[in-house]
């Protein structure tokens, strides 16, 4: 189901891009996305604003959190409760980065970092549920984890969220679909060799688009960097980009059948 209303916990919900330059991110994902900004309009908010898709909301952006962070595509889970998801990953080594609080009457957030070195934030809506469109041109669809750390992604992620890992053989790496209540919700896989060193853990979020040779296009006439050029895989053919901030992101070209 392509809108939104709610979302199950343990369930990928929101995607926002923490950046140098805000102003600039809305002209360049407005241009290539299609996205329409709406700032809000209140000092609190930090320069907080969120990205539509018609008048569905289906992004945030917002300036960098803390001095020396890189741009980055920040992923959420929601949670029904986030104080719990913190004792959680206190109990399977991870780290809090910032405990749950709350975001105004929207929800309440909190930031983590799994022992494999991966970012990731849970939500617990309030007035705010996540994305209202997913798996549309404009809007996320996928979340995937690459990790240097397999097999501690794997513990961790199992005793925060409750995910179960189906791993199978795609050529000559192998592919995690991470299952919520037996729904495919989020993939993983291990940091290729031939990534530079200096790449940590993280989680990718990917974009569809209508037309990925054009939106390749559009992105290097914006001033993109094309990290992985066109790929064929089974949901569609996809390219790994960064923004002219330097912010990573996917976008994919979903099959009919996807």
């Amino acid at each position: 189901m392509s809108v939104r209303s709610a979302y199950d916990p343990g369930v990928p919900c929101w995607v926002d891009l923490s950046t140098t330059d805000v102003a600039a991110a809305v002209d360049f994902y407005g241009d290539l996305l299609g996205w329409r900004a709406e700032m809000v309009d209140d000092p609190a908010a930090g320069g907080y604003g969120q990205f539509c898709v018609g008048d569905k909301v289906v992004a945030g952006v917002g300036p960098l959190q803390a001095e020396g962070m890189p741009p980055v595509w920040n992923m959420y889970v929601s949670t029904d409760n986030a104080a719990e998801v913190a004792d959680r990953v206190k109990n399977a080594g991870g780290t809090v980065v910032a405990e749950p609080f709350p975001v105004f009457e929207e929800g309440i957030m909190g930031v983590f970092q799994g022992p494999d070195g991966s970012f990731f934030s849970v939500w617990q809506p309030g007035n705010h549920h996540g994305a209202a469109l997913v798996n549309e041109p404009g809007a996320f669809c996928w979340n995937e984890l690459a990790t240097r750390d397999v097999e501690a992604a794997t513990g961790f992620y199992r005793a925060v969220f409750g995910w179960e890992p189906q791993t199978s053989s795609m050529g000559e790496f192998e592919y995690t679909e991470w299952h919520n209540a037996g729904r495919s919700i989020a993939g993983m896989m291990a940091i290729s060799p031939d990534y530079p060193p200096q790449v940590p853990s993280h989680w990718m979020t990917y974009f569809s688009v209508a037309d990925l040779d054009a939106t390749l296009a559009k992105a290097r006439e914006k001033g993109a960097t094309v990290v992985v050029d066109k790929v064929e895989a089974p949901p569609g053919p996809f390219s790994i980009l960064t923004d002219p901030q330097g912010a990573a992101f996917a976008v994919i070209q979903l099959h009919e059948n996807s």
